[in-house]
């Protein structure tokens, strides 16, 4: 499948780009493939550079109010400067690095709600700089992320939403400055205990970290919280797990007390 998306650079008469991904389906650490081609308008120009970004949405907190930013997280510069002469066509081709802690978008074929995700290419003409339209990029989860996300689907949660929040998760190593918040549903047997369920993965090239974040209901006469929790998942050793029984042990224990593992 490929996306296509034309921006006219410095107006009318200037270059123009086309960026052509060759499939737009990802993975965390993985890559995306394609060519941007940079084509002359109607005189030389001296192009300074020519670089692609990736971009989500966050959501950032400022003292009492929240307000959504879209944010470029990874960058890669393509060329230095370089001629372009009237009408000319130059290609480039590029394999862009998927940053582990990239965001999740799809979910079994499905888009994640609340997610946007996309690659911008980005043009500077004699200091005047052109920020093209996304294109858009689907970004899979990861076998061991799968495998998380199937095992509250079989305990009967369902997904709500999802985003990207701007900070930093204590107890676990991030070098992005947000993380990704994937909500659930509960399923009946802890709909009495449980108002929702927050699932976030911070993957690494060597495993995937996982924090739960469980909003309890309140009782008649006792108050709702939060209750946390954090386990990393071997890539190697994931299909060795039961985790159906292993979560949902500690979800039954997490209705016991205030925290849970």
């Amino acid at each position: 499948m490929v996306f296509k998306r034309m921006m006219q650079a410095m107006g009318v008469g200037g270059p123009s780009v086309e960026t052509v991904l060759a499939n737009p389906n990802c993975r965390p650490g993985g890559f995306l493939e394609g060519q941007v081609h940079v084509m002359g308008g109607d005189h030389a120009v001296d192009i300074e550079y020519v670089a692609v970004g990736l971009m989500t949405r966050v959501e950032v907190e400022s003292g009492d109010s929240e307000y959504n930013t879209d944010q470029e997280f990874h960058r890669q510069r393509l060329t230095g400067s370089f001629k372009l002469d009237a009408h000319a066509r130059h290609d480039i081709p590029f394999r862009f690095d998927v940053p582990w802690e990239t965001p999740i978008t799809e979910v079994y074929g499905q888009h994640l709600h609340g997610m946007t995700m996309g690659l911008r290419t980005e043009l500077e003409v004699a200091r005047a700089v052109d920020k093209g339209d996304l294109d858009a990029v689907a970004v899979h989860p990861l076998p061991a992320q799968e495998r998380i996300l199937d095992a509250f689907l079989r305990l009967g949660f369902r997904f709500s939403r999802a985003d990207v929040e701007r900070g930093r998760v204590h107890g676990v190593h991030q070098t992005l400055p947000f993380y990704q918040e994937i909500e659930f549903y509960p399923p009946s047997q802890y709909a009495g205990r449980i108002n929702q369920l927050e699932v976030t993965f911070i993957p690494t090239p060597h495993q995937l970290q996982v924090v739960l974040e469980i909003d309890k209901r309140g009782g008649l006469f006792t108050e709702g919280h939060d209750s946390f929790g954090r386990f990393d998942v071997d890539y190697h050793t994931v299909d060795q797990v039961d985790w159906t029984a292993q979560l949902n042990g500690w979800l039954q224990q997490s209705s016991q007390r205030r925290g849970f593992f």
